[in-house]
Protein backbone atom coordinates (compact mmCIF):
# COMPACT_ATOMS: atom_id res chain seq x y z
CA UNK A 1 0.00 0.00 0.00
CA UNK A 2 2.55 2.21 0.63
CA UNK A 3 4.13 1.56 -2.46
CA UNK A 4 1.11 2.02 -4.17
CA UNK A 5 0.83 5.31 -2.57
CA UNK A 6 4.69 6.03 -3.18
CA UNK A 7 4.49 5.63 -7.20
CA UNK A 8 1.02 7.73 -7.33
CA UNK A 9 2.50 10.58 -5.54
CA UNK A 10 5.71 10.16 -8.48
CA UNK A 11 2.38 10.38 -11.22
CA UNK A 12 1.63 13.09 -9.64
CA UNK A 13 4.92 15.03 -9.72
CA UNK A 14 5.58 14.17 -13.04
CA UNK A 15 2.01 15.63 -14.33
CA UNK A 16 2.52 18.60 -12.36
CA UNK A 17 6.27 19.42 -13.84
CA UNK A 18 4.54 18.78 -17.39
CA UNK A 19 2.34 21.41 -16.56
CA UNK A 20 4.86 24.26 -15.59
CA UNK A 21 5.42 23.29 -11.52
CA UNK A 22 9.62 23.17 -10.42
CA UNK A 23 11.10 20.21 -10.53
CA UNK A 24 14.02 17.91 -9.29
CA UNK A 25 15.87 18.66 -12.70
CA UNK A 26 15.06 22.47 -13.09
CA UNK A 27 15.60 23.10 -9.21
CA UNK A 28 19.30 21.61 -9.35
CA UNK A 29 19.92 23.93 -12.42
CA UNK A 30 18.64 26.88 -10.87
CA UNK A 31 20.69 26.45 -7.91
CA UNK A 32 24.01 25.47 -9.88
CA UNK A 33 23.73 29.20 -11.87
CA UNK A 34 24.21 30.89 -8.21
CA UNK A 35 27.66 30.89 -8.51
CA UNK A 36 29.15 31.13 -5.03
CA UNK A 37 32.38 33.07 -5.93
CA UNK A 38 34.04 35.21 -3.90
CA UNK A 39 32.75 38.39 -4.95
CA UNK A 40 29.05 37.18 -5.15
CA UNK A 41 29.86 35.60 -1.31
CA UNK A 42 31.03 39.99 -0.69
CA UNK A 43 27.61 41.07 -2.63
CA UNK A 44 25.79 38.42 -0.40
CA UNK A 45 27.12 39.91 2.64
CA UNK A 46 27.02 42.95 1.96
CA UNK A 47 22.97 43.03 0.76
CA UNK A 48 22.05 40.73 4.30
CA UNK A 49 23.55 43.42 6.30
CA UNK A 50 22.72 47.08 4.57
CA UNK A 51 19.83 48.78 2.81
CA UNK A 52 19.50 47.95 -0.86
CA UNK A 53 19.30 51.68 -1.81
CA UNK A 54 22.32 52.76 0.31
CA UNK A 55 24.49 49.96 -1.51
CA UNK A 56 22.70 50.57 -4.80
CA UNK A 57 23.23 54.47 -4.92
CA UNK A 58 25.12 55.83 -8.14
CA UNK A 59 28.31 57.45 -6.56
CA UNK A 60 29.11 59.01 -10.32
CA UNK A 61 25.50 60.21 -10.28
CA UNK A 62 25.97 62.38 -6.86
CA UNK A 63 29.69 63.12 -7.04
CA UNK A 64 28.66 66.70 -8.22
CA UNK A 65 24.66 67.92 -8.35
CA UNK A 66 24.69 71.44 -9.50
CA UNK A 67 22.38 73.75 -8.05
CA UNK A 68 22.36 76.43 -10.28
CA UNK A 69 19.72 77.43 -12.87
CA UNK A 70 19.12 79.31 -15.51
CA UNK A 71 15.82 80.23 -14.76
CA UNK A 72 13.46 79.70 -12.19
CA UNK A 73 10.37 81.55 -10.42
CA UNK A 74 10.59 83.29 -6.93
CA UNK A 75 7.67 81.02 -4.94
CA UNK A 76 7.10 82.18 -1.02
CA UNK A 77 8.56 78.95 0.98
CA UNK A 78 7.84 75.56 1.05
CA UNK A 79 4.60 74.13 1.96
CA UNK A 80 4.13 70.42 4.18
CA UNK A 81 1.14 68.18 3.50
CA UNK A 82 2.45 65.93 6.52
CA UNK A 83 0.93 62.88 6.73
CA UNK A 84 -1.57 62.74 3.52
CA UNK A 85 -2.39 62.25 -0.39
CA UNK A 86 -2.98 66.35 -0.55
CA UNK A 87 -0.55 66.77 -2.65
CA UNK A 88 -2.52 67.64 -5.23
CA UNK A 89 -4.00 70.56 -3.47
CA UNK A 90 -0.18 72.16 -1.83
CA UNK A 91 0.57 71.58 -5.58
CA UNK A 92 -2.50 73.48 -7.27
CA UNK A 93 -2.70 76.25 -4.52
CA UNK A 94 1.17 76.40 -4.97
CA UNK A 95 1.15 77.30 -8.37
CA UNK A 96 -1.22 80.13 -7.65
CA UNK A 97 0.52 81.79 -4.32
CA UNK A 98 3.11 83.82 -6.52
CA UNK A 99 -0.11 85.67 -7.77
CA UNK A 100 -1.15 86.03 -4.26
CA UNK A 101 2.09 87.19 -3.44
CA UNK A 102 2.38 89.85 -6.48
CA UNK A 103 -1.38 91.01 -5.92
CA UNK A 104 -1.19 92.04 -2.38
CA UNK A 105 2.65 93.21 -1.90
CA UNK A 106 3.63 90.16 0.66
CA UNK A 107 6.38 89.19 1.86
CA UNK A 108 5.17 85.51 2.23
CA UNK A 109 1.61 83.76 1.90
CA UNK A 110 -0.16 80.14 2.83
CA UNK A 111 -3.46 79.02 1.67
CA UNK A 112 -5.74 77.29 3.78
CA UNK A 113 -5.35 73.84 2.90
CA UNK A 114 -7.49 73.01 5.88
CA UNK A 115 -10.60 75.25 4.63
CA UNK A 116 -10.38 73.76 0.76
CA UNK A 117 -9.92 69.94 2.37
CA UNK A 118 -12.92 69.95 4.34
CA UNK A 119 -15.17 71.01 1.52
CA UNK A 120 -13.32 68.96 -0.80
CA UNK A 121 -14.30 66.03 1.92
CA UNK A 122 -17.90 67.43 2.00
CA UNK A 123 -18.43 67.23 -1.41
CA UNK A 124 -16.47 64.48 -2.50
CA UNK A 125 -19.26 63.04 0.36
CA UNK A 126 -22.11 64.00 -1.76
CA UNK A 127 -21.17 62.67 -5.02
CA UNK A 128 -20.45 59.14 -3.57
CA UNK A 129 -24.06 59.18 -1.87
CA UNK A 130 -25.53 60.78 -5.46
CA UNK A 131 -23.78 57.85 -7.13
CA UNK A 132 -25.06 55.87 -4.64
CA UNK A 133 -27.98 56.83 -5.73
CA UNK A 134 -27.53 56.97 -9.71
CA UNK A 135 -26.42 53.05 -9.29
CA UNK A 136 -29.01 52.07 -7.20
CA UNK A 137 -30.82 49.43 -9.74
CA UNK A 138 -27.56 48.01 -10.17
CA UNK A 139 -26.56 45.12 -8.65
CA UNK A 140 -24.34 45.01 -5.19
CA UNK A 141 -21.45 43.26 -7.49
CA UNK A 142 -21.95 45.46 -10.22
CA UNK A 143 -18.44 46.59 -11.39
CA UNK A 144 -19.27 50.25 -10.92
CA UNK A 145 -21.05 49.85 -7.49
CA UNK A 146 -18.14 47.26 -6.45
CA UNK A 147 -15.64 50.36 -7.33
CA UNK A 148 -17.70 52.87 -5.29
CA UNK A 149 -17.90 50.69 -2.59
CA UNK A 150 -14.62 49.82 -1.96
CA UNK A 151 -13.28 53.33 -1.86
CA UNK A 152 -16.35 55.68 -0.83
CA UNK A 153 -13.63 59.10 -0.26
CA UNK A 154 -10.16 59.87 -0.36
CA UNK A 155 -7.48 62.39 0.57
CA UNK A 156 -5.98 62.30 -2.95
CA UNK A 157 -6.91 64.30 -6.08
CA UNK A 158 -5.52 66.04 -9.36
CA UNK A 159 -5.61 69.61 -10.44
CA UNK A 160 -9.08 69.55 -11.96
CA UNK A 161 -10.72 69.38 -8.52
CA UNK A 162 -9.31 72.60 -7.43
CA UNK A 163 -10.85 75.36 -9.91
CA UNK A 164 -14.32 73.60 -8.83
CA UNK A 165 -13.94 73.73 -5.29
CA UNK A 166 -12.35 76.98 -5.35
CA UNK A 167 -14.96 78.83 -7.49
CA UNK A 168 -17.67 77.30 -5.33
CA UNK A 169 -15.95 77.89 -1.49
CA UNK A 170 -13.34 80.40 -2.56
CA UNK A 171 -10.32 80.23 -0.37
CA UNK A 172 -9.01 82.15 2.57
CA UNK A 173 -5.56 82.54 4.09
CA UNK A 174 -4.16 79.62 6.19
CA UNK A 175 -4.59 81.98 9.72
CA UNK A 176 -8.19 81.73 9.47
CA UNK A 177 -8.11 78.21 9.33
CA UNK A 178 -5.19 75.71 10.82
CA UNK A 179 -4.05 72.85 9.82
CA UNK A 180 -5.67 70.01 13.13
CA UNK A 181 -3.81 66.74 14.22
CA UNK A 182 -6.15 65.00 11.64
CA UNK A 183 -6.28 67.51 8.48
CA UNK A 184 -2.17 66.47 8.44
CA UNK A 185 -2.78 62.98 9.06
CA UNK A 186 -5.88 62.06 7.26
CA UNK A 187 -6.04 58.33 8.14
CA UNK A 188 -7.73 57.84 10.98
CA UNK A 189 -10.82 60.09 10.05
CA UNK A 190 -11.16 58.70 7.02
CA UNK A 191 -11.61 55.39 8.03
CA UNK A 192 -14.36 56.61 9.99
CA UNK A 193 -15.53 58.59 7.15
CA UNK A 194 -15.55 55.68 4.96
CA UNK A 195 -17.42 53.39 6.93
CA UNK A 196 -20.41 56.34 7.46
CA UNK A 197 -20.47 56.33 3.68
CA UNK A 198 -20.87 52.91 3.59
CA UNK A 199 -23.67 52.48 6.17
CA UNK A 200 -25.54 55.64 4.54
CA UNK A 201 -25.02 54.15 0.69
CA UNK A 202 -26.45 50.68 2.41
CA UNK A 203 -29.10 52.48 3.64
CA UNK A 204 -29.87 54.43 0.48
CA UNK A 205 -30.13 51.19 -1.39
CA UNK A 206 -32.49 49.49 0.96
CA UNK A 207 -34.90 52.12 0.16
CA UNK A 208 -36.31 50.45 -2.64
CA UNK A 209 -37.79 53.40 -3.80
CA UNK A 210 -37.91 55.20 -7.42
CA UNK A 211 -38.95 58.57 -5.64
CA UNK A 212 -36.30 60.95 -6.41
CA UNK A 213 -37.22 63.47 -4.29
CA UNK A 214 -37.05 61.08 -1.25
CA UNK A 215 -34.06 59.96 -1.66
CA UNK A 216 -32.49 63.46 -2.06
CA UNK A 217 -33.97 64.41 1.36
CA UNK A 218 -32.59 60.85 3.10
CA UNK A 219 -28.84 62.43 0.78
CA UNK A 220 -29.36 65.74 2.79
CA UNK A 221 -29.93 64.26 6.02
CA UNK A 222 -27.14 61.98 5.59
CA UNK A 223 -24.93 65.00 4.96
CA UNK A 224 -25.70 66.58 8.25
CA UNK A 225 -23.26 63.75 9.97
CA UNK A 226 -20.77 63.51 6.98
CA UNK A 227 -20.64 67.57 8.18
CA UNK A 228 -20.17 66.73 11.61
CA UNK A 229 -17.44 64.73 11.47
CA UNK A 230 -15.77 66.84 9.52
CA UNK A 231 -16.13 69.70 11.94
CA UNK A 232 -14.88 67.79 14.82
CA UNK A 233 -12.23 66.59 13.03
CA UNK A 234 -10.82 70.13 11.46
CA UNK A 235 -12.84 72.48 12.99
CA UNK A 236 -15.41 75.03 11.07
CA UNK A 237 -14.66 76.76 7.82
CA UNK A 238 -15.38 80.51 8.50
CA UNK A 239 -17.74 82.24 6.23
CA UNK A 240 -15.86 86.08 6.35
CA UNK A 241 -12.70 86.70 7.87
CA UNK A 242 -10.58 89.54 9.00
CA UNK A 243 -7.76 90.06 6.87
CA UNK A 244 -4.89 92.37 8.33
CA UNK A 245 -2.62 93.10 5.10
CA UNK A 246 1.21 94.04 5.96
CA UNK A 247 3.04 95.01 2.85
CA UNK A 248 6.77 93.95 1.91
CA UNK A 249 8.38 97.24 3.66
CA UNK A 250 5.64 98.39 4.89
CA UNK A 251 4.95 99.48 8.52
CA UNK A 252 0.86 99.96 8.31
CA UNK A 253 -1.71 97.22 7.75
CA UNK A 254 -4.84 97.42 5.50
CA UNK A 255 -7.76 95.84 7.31
CA UNK A 256 -10.19 93.80 4.71
CA UNK A 257 -13.11 91.89 6.09
CA UNK A 258 -14.46 89.29 2.78
CA UNK A 259 -16.04 86.45 2.10
CA UNK A 260 -13.94 83.90 0.94
CA UNK A 261 -15.52 83.86 -2.14
CA UNK A 262 -14.85 87.57 -2.50
CA UNK A 263 -11.01 87.03 -1.47
CA UNK A 264 -10.92 84.49 -4.27
CA UNK A 265 -12.80 87.11 -7.06
CA UNK A 266 -10.42 90.26 -5.73
CA UNK A 267 -6.94 88.30 -5.73
CA UNK A 268 -7.16 86.11 -8.78
CA UNK A 269 -8.09 88.14 -11.96
CA UNK A 270 -8.51 85.11 -14.71
CA UNK A 271 -9.78 82.19 -15.14
CA UNK A 272 -8.96 79.28 -13.96
CA UNK A 273 -10.90 76.79 -16.67
CA UNK A 274 -7.78 78.32 -18.99
CA UNK A 275 -5.37 75.91 -17.47
CA UNK A 276 -4.61 72.31 -19.81
CA UNK A 277 -3.88 69.22 -18.53
CA UNK A 278 -1.46 67.62 -20.80
CA UNK A 279 0.14 63.69 -20.17
CA UNK A 280 2.72 61.72 -21.63
CA UNK A 281 0.87 57.79 -21.69
CA UNK A 282 2.65 55.98 -24.58
CA UNK A 283 0.51 52.76 -23.65
CA UNK A 284 -2.46 54.96 -25.42
CA UNK A 285 -2.08 56.64 -28.94
CA UNK A 286 -0.62 60.49 -28.98
CA UNK A 287 -2.57 63.50 -29.72
CA UNK A 288 -5.65 62.64 -28.55
CA UNK A 289 -8.60 64.24 -25.90
CA UNK A 290 -9.67 61.46 -23.04
CA UNK A 291 -11.48 61.79 -19.82
CA UNK A 292 -11.91 59.61 -16.98
CA UNK A 293 -15.12 58.82 -15.56
CA UNK A 294 -16.54 60.32 -12.31
CA UNK A 295 -12.82 61.95 -11.46
CA UNK A 296 -13.64 64.79 -9.81
CA UNK A 297 -15.14 65.77 -6.42
CA UNK A 298 -18.36 67.70 -7.15
CA UNK A 299 -21.40 66.94 -8.64
CA UNK A 300 -21.49 69.81 -10.91
CA UNK A 301 -17.75 69.65 -11.40
CA UNK A 302 -15.77 68.75 -14.63
CA UNK A 303 -13.94 65.38 -14.53
CA UNK A 304 -10.51 64.94 -15.47
CA UNK A 305 -9.29 65.63 -18.93
CA UNK A 306 -6.24 65.92 -20.65
CA UNK A 307 -4.42 65.59 -24.27
CA UNK A 308 -1.92 62.74 -24.63
CA UNK A 309 1.41 63.81 -25.75
CA UNK A 310 5.09 62.58 -26.11
CA UNK A 311 7.39 64.15 -23.53
CA UNK A 312 9.35 66.10 -25.70
CA UNK A 313 6.54 67.99 -26.47
CA UNK A 314 5.13 69.03 -23.56
CA UNK A 315 8.89 69.30 -22.33
CA UNK A 316 8.47 72.20 -25.21
CA UNK A 317 5.80 74.12 -23.61
CA UNK A 318 6.98 73.62 -20.24
CA UNK A 319 10.15 75.50 -20.93
CA UNK A 320 7.87 78.41 -22.02
CA UNK A 321 5.43 78.24 -19.57
CA UNK A 322 8.69 78.73 -16.87
CA UNK A 323 10.24 81.16 -19.25
CA UNK A 324 7.21 83.57 -19.08
CA UNK A 325 7.18 83.24 -14.96
CA UNK A 326 4.56 80.68 -15.03
CA UNK A 327 4.66 78.08 -12.71
CA UNK A 328 2.92 74.57 -13.37
CA UNK A 329 0.90 71.74 -11.73
CA UNK A 330 3.28 68.27 -12.47
CA UNK A 331 2.90 65.15 -11.62
CA UNK A 332 5.43 61.99 -11.59
CA UNK A 333 5.58 58.41 -10.22
CA UNK A 334 8.07 60.47 -7.27
CA UNK A 335 9.52 57.19 -5.78
CA UNK A 336 11.62 55.87 -9.29
CA UNK A 337 15.25 56.65 -8.62
CA UNK A 338 14.76 59.08 -5.82
CA UNK A 339 17.43 60.59 -3.17
CA UNK A 340 14.94 61.87 -0.99
CA UNK A 341 18.17 63.28 1.44
CA UNK A 342 19.61 65.34 -1.67
CA UNK A 343 16.69 65.48 -3.15
CA UNK A 344 17.04 64.53 -6.46
CA UNK A 345 15.59 62.17 -9.46
CA UNK A 346 17.70 60.81 -12.24
CA UNK A 347 17.66 57.90 -14.23
CA UNK A 348 19.99 55.29 -13.14
CA UNK A 349 20.16 57.37 -9.90
CA UNK A 350 20.43 53.58 -8.15
CA UNK A 351 22.17 50.72 -9.90
CA UNK A 352 20.27 47.69 -8.82
CA UNK A 353 21.65 45.86 -12.39
CA UNK A 354 25.18 46.27 -11.25
CA UNK A 355 24.31 45.24 -7.42
CA UNK A 356 22.26 42.50 -8.51
CA UNK A 357 23.81 41.46 -11.86
CA UNK A 358 20.39 41.55 -13.54
CA UNK A 359 18.78 43.35 -16.02
CA UNK A 360 15.79 45.99 -15.18
CA UNK A 361 15.35 47.16 -18.42
CA UNK A 362 10.86 47.95 -18.99
CA UNK A 363 10.15 51.09 -20.93
CA UNK A 364 7.93 53.43 -20.08
CA UNK A 365 5.07 51.81 -22.05
CA UNK A 366 5.63 48.31 -20.17
CA UNK A 367 6.27 49.80 -16.93
CA UNK A 368 2.42 51.62 -16.98
CA UNK A 369 0.98 48.59 -18.34
CA UNK A 370 2.69 45.78 -15.99
CA UNK A 371 1.62 48.76 -13.00
CA UNK A 372 5.15 49.16 -12.25
CA UNK A 373 5.10 52.97 -12.88
CA UNK A 374 2.57 55.15 -12.35
CA UNK A 375 1.79 58.97 -11.05
CA UNK A 376 2.17 58.77 -7.27
CA UNK A 377 3.11 62.48 -6.24
CA UNK A 378 2.32 66.03 -7.77
CA UNK A 379 5.04 69.29 -7.24
CA UNK A 380 4.83 72.43 -8.50
CA UNK A 381 7.40 73.11 -12.19
CA UNK A 382 9.46 76.20 -11.24
CA UNK A 383 12.41 76.34 -12.76
CA UNK A 384 14.45 75.03 -15.63
CA UNK A 385 18.30 74.68 -16.68
CA UNK A 386 20.05 74.67 -20.03
CA UNK A 387 23.15 75.01 -22.10
CA UNK A 388 24.51 77.67 -23.76
CA UNK A 389 22.64 76.62 -26.83
CA UNK A 390 19.77 76.17 -25.01
CA UNK A 391 19.65 72.31 -24.38
CA UNK A 392 17.81 71.14 -21.42
CA UNK A 393 19.90 69.81 -18.83
CA UNK A 394 17.54 70.05 -15.96
CA UNK A 395 14.23 71.01 -13.47
CA UNK A 396 13.43 72.17 -10.43
CA UNK A 397 10.14 71.71 -8.61
CA UNK A 398 8.56 72.99 -6.00
CA UNK A 399 7.80 70.18 -3.14
CA UNK A 400 4.93 69.86 -0.73
CA UNK A 401 7.10 67.85 2.27
CA UNK A 402 8.25 70.98 4.17
CA UNK A 403 11.67 72.88 4.02
CA UNK A 404 13.88 70.18 5.28
CA UNK A 405 13.48 67.92 2.93
CA UNK A 406 15.76 67.43 -0.52
CA UNK A 407 16.81 70.67 -1.73
CA UNK A 408 15.68 72.46 1.15
CA UNK A 409 12.26 71.81 0.21
CA UNK A 410 12.52 71.47 -3.74
CA UNK A 411 13.48 68.64 -6.21
CA UNK A 412 16.22 68.48 -8.81
CA UNK A 413 15.14 66.86 -11.49
CA UNK A 414 17.08 65.25 -14.69
CA UNK A 415 15.59 65.73 -18.28
CA UNK A 416 16.45 62.11 -18.98
CA UNK A 417 13.91 61.73 -15.55
CA UNK A 418 11.32 63.61 -16.74
CA UNK A 419 10.92 61.86 -20.09
CA UNK A 420 10.55 58.24 -18.12
CA UNK A 421 8.61 59.81 -15.03
CA UNK A 422 6.26 62.04 -15.50
CA UNK A 423 2.77 61.73 -16.75
CA UNK A 424 0.86 65.04 -16.09
CA UNK A 425 1.74 68.80 -16.47
CA UNK A 426 -1.25 71.50 -16.52
CA UNK A 427 -0.30 74.54 -17.85
CA UNK A 428 -2.08 77.93 -19.35
CA UNK A 429 -3.59 77.92 -22.65
CA UNK A 430 -1.44 80.73 -23.75
CA UNK A 431 1.84 78.43 -23.63
CA UNK A 432 0.27 75.85 -26.41
CA UNK A 433 0.37 75.78 -30.27
CA UNK A 434 -3.17 76.27 -31.43
CA UNK A 435 -2.73 72.37 -33.47
CA UNK A 436 -2.62 71.46 -29.54
CA UNK A 437 -5.78 73.67 -28.48
CA UNK A 438 -7.95 71.90 -31.41
CA UNK A 439 -7.98 68.74 -29.67
CA UNK A 440 -9.78 70.09 -26.86
CA UNK A 441 -12.66 70.41 -29.22
CA UNK A 442 -12.82 66.74 -29.95
CA UNK A 443 -15.17 64.70 -28.26
CA UNK A 444 -13.09 62.65 -25.15
CA UNK A 445 -12.81 59.04 -25.29
CA UNK A 446 -14.03 58.15 -21.60
CA UNK A 447 -12.05 56.19 -19.63
CA UNK A 448 -13.55 53.74 -16.53
CA UNK A 449 -12.34 55.53 -12.94
CA UNK A 450 -10.00 52.56 -12.33
CA UNK A 451 -7.95 52.23 -15.20
CA UNK A 452 -4.44 51.32 -14.58
CA UNK A 453 -3.30 54.93 -14.70
CA UNK A 454 -5.68 56.44 -12.50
Amino acid sequence: MKLKLLVIFALALALYANDGAVDARMLQEIRKSFNEDAYTKATQNAITNNSIQDLALNRSKVQHIDKNFSYRIDVPGITDQENTGRCWLFTSLNVLRPKIVARYNLEDFEFSENYLFFWDQFEKANLFLENIIATRDKDINDEYVRFLLRSPIGDGGVWNMMPGIVGKYGFIPKEFMEETRHSANTGEFRRILSEKLRTQAMDLRAMKTDNLKKLQDAKTEMLKDVYRILALTMGTPPEKFTWRIKEKESETFTVRTMTPQEFYQDAIDYDLGQYVMLMDDPSRPYHKFYEIQWYRNLVEGINWKYINLPSDEIKKFAKKSILGDEPMYFSCDVGKHLDRDRGLVDVGLYDYESLFGVQFDMTKEERILSYQSGSSHGMALVGIDTTADGEITKWLLENSWGADAGFKGFLIMTDDWFDEYMFRLVIKEEFLPENILKILQEKPEKLPPWDRMF
